[in-house]
């Protein structure tokens, strides 16, 4: 009777151990292995070396786990039949309880500890699989398993994971309270940033506020006394030729100077040119590099279609509109939207409603 128990317990610690390596091996995050090894952990380099080549070990695991239930029910049937006999069903009784305790205690309950202490568990894990790991290396069954499993296929393992992936988990994270609202919109906009384009954001050209180099500076300031962009685009012959651009500052300045007769060409600056369909992170980069913060947008003609600022960009990011204490209006797109809609109204010009996510808006 105490072999019998001996063995069943040896055959249910080793697969409750592999059990645990096993879970513990899966649920292991990359993160979680940068950050030990920013800590100065000695294990995480090696728990990195194992989840890089995740195979390895799990083959491991699994054979040893393998051996200890097949091996462990062999030696608890014949150890039964020697206790009780085999005349009657107590070998039967044995075998059922055994795959019951097997099932519970070296199964579901290692599996759940394993899976839900796995920090804890990490660095013990990281020792006891190389451990486990190496009789079956040195003596090449590893190399012999490994090798089927590469003929099979694909590493069933191998984590890629995606935008998508990202997205889901950053949704996950605010429902359980790990992120708040506001941060969870700032990495899901952080995910799909490239795929924005400029024309998506940009203040429309029907909204632009622009003037033209040959004005007074005076006499465009008596126009505009209240005026409420820092950044005025400046156009020569017509409202296609914007040439560059003037600071509202510079405009007051001037005017302090005495210089209100001088022509806002004076003032001019250059102004960066770019398409409709350019992805904002481009556009960024270049408004970052070259140290401004308005950009014009024309479309494949060189028609002018609006304006980008790094404020714009931010606004996307940050899924915030940056409010101005002189902003009459949050939305200058919007605002262009409104004012198409009113003029189309009062020349009976026919505007289609289209569907664009779960509510209407007319083009």
């Amino acid at each position: 009777m105490t072999l019998l128990i001996l063995y069943a317990a040896l055959s249910i610690g080793f697969s409750f151990l592999c059990s645990i390596l096993e879970a513990v091996l899966l649920s292991v995050t990359p993160t979680f292995i940068a950050v030990k090894k920013n800590e100065g952990k000695s294990y995480a380099t090696t728990l990195e070396e194992l989840k890089k080549d995740v195979n390895k070990p799990l083959i491991s695991i699994l054979t040893i786990n393998t051996i200890a239930h097949t091996v462990g029910a062999i030696l608890v049937g014949v150890q039964a039949e020697k206790t009780f006999g085999s005349g009657n069903n107590a070998v039967g009784v044995v075998s059922a309880v055994m795959t019951l305790l097997i099932l519970i205690l070296s199964e579901i309950i290692p599996k759940s500890i394993g899976a839900s202490y796995w920090k804890q568990l990490a660095n013990f894990s990281t020792k006891a699989i190389t451990i486990l790991m190496f009789p079956l290396k040195y003596t090449g069954i590893l190399w012999l398993l490994e090798l089927a499993t590469k003929v099979v296929g694909k590493n069933p393992h191998d984590t890629n994971v995606s935008r998508e992936d990202f997205h889901a988990m950053a949704d996950i994270a605010q429902e359980e309270g790990v992120f708040q609202e506001s941060e969870s919109t700032v990495i899901k906009n952080l995910i799909s940033f490239k795929k924005i384009l400029v024309k998506n954001i940009m203040t429309p050209r029907t909204v632009m506020k622009i003037a033209s180099y040959k004005s007074a500076i005076q006499a465009f300031y008596d126009k505009n006394p209240k005026l409420k962009f820092s950044r005025i685009p400046l156009y020569q012959d017509s409202t296609d030729d914007i040439r560059g651009y003037f600071l509202k500052d510079d405009l007051l300045d001037a005017i302090i100077k005495g210089k209100g007769g001088d022509s806002l060409k004076t003032l001019q600056r250059e102004i960066i040119v770019t398409k409709r369909d350019q992805p904002i992170p481009e556009v960024l980069k270049i408004l970052i590099d070259q140290h401004e913060h308005i950009a014009l947008v024309v479309d494949e003609f060189g028609s002018v279609s609006g304006l980008v600022t790094q404020e714009d960009i931010i606004e996307t990011l940050l899924g915030l509109e940056i409010i101005d204490e002189s902003d009459s209006h949050e939305n200058l797109q919007v605002l262009a939207r409104k004012m198409w809609e009113s003029r189309a109204e009062r020349y009976g010009v026919t505007h289609i409603e289209k569907e664009s996510g779960d509510k209407k808006e007319k083009a």
